[in-house]
């Protein structure tokens, strides 16, 4: 697993950008990838997926 803080998140569009704790890389995040519901600033866990235009991150619930 992996650990990040949640850059960016709209609720009404269902996406946002997490930052990756280790490599400070970001990473898009879908509401259909949400484990757990997810707000600015919020440190959480998650997997990384191959996507269409990069990883996404996956199974992201809070730490």
């Amino acid at each position: 697993m992996n650990h990040g803080t949640v850059k960016f998140y709209n609720s009404d569009k269902g996406f946002g950008f997490i930052t990756d704790t280790q490599s400070n890389k970001e990473y898009f995040v879908h509401v259909s990838g949400l484990i757990d519901q997810i707000s600015e600033d919020d440190e959480v866990v998650y997997e990384l997926q191959e996507g269409r235009k990069g990883f996404n991150a996956t199974n992201v619930k809070l730490a």
